[in-house]
């Protein structure tokens, strides 16, 4: 059973990345919280609610072109109806002609019920990015 879980909760996490990589924002929101909170960098502030999460991803993917993206150390843990998930990320992407390169750890928690898994916390953690 826990098997079955964590695997369900990381193809949850596999839908949203394909879905922003895809640039189908749409297709994120059966998979968020509506009132899901993204904490970001350095906790400098926070975002909150699914349109605003949303809006976050539509605005990065409407002024950037995702060159690569790589993740790797994929860690899910399931207690109970909580699921949390981290990952580290490389991605390379270019926006108003200049390329980046950001690197960091995503972690994500998800919230288990009949529907499936949603997504009702995020926090980008080691971020760093640097032109390249």
């Amino acid at each position: 059973m826990d098997e079955s879980r964590r695997d369900s909760a990381a193809a949850t996490m596999d839908r949203i990345n394909r879905a922003w990589l895809g640039g189908t924002i749409q297709d994120l929101s059966l998979l968020v919280h509506p009132q899901i909170v993204m904490v970001l960098p350095g906790f400098a502030a926070r975002v909150q609610g699914r349109d605003a999460f949303l809006a976050g991803f539509q605005d990065f993917c409407s002024n950037a072109t995702v060159l690569e993206f790589n993740e790797h150390d994929r860690q899910v843990d399931v207690a109970g109806e909580t699921a949390v998930i981290s990952f580290r990320y490389e991605m390379v992407y270019e926006r108003a002609s200049t390329r980046s390169r950001a690197m960091g750890r995503d972690l994500w928690v998800f919230e288990g019920g009949r529907e499936g898994w949603v997504a009702v916390w995020r926090a980008m953690l080691d971020v760093q990015e640097e032109v390249v």
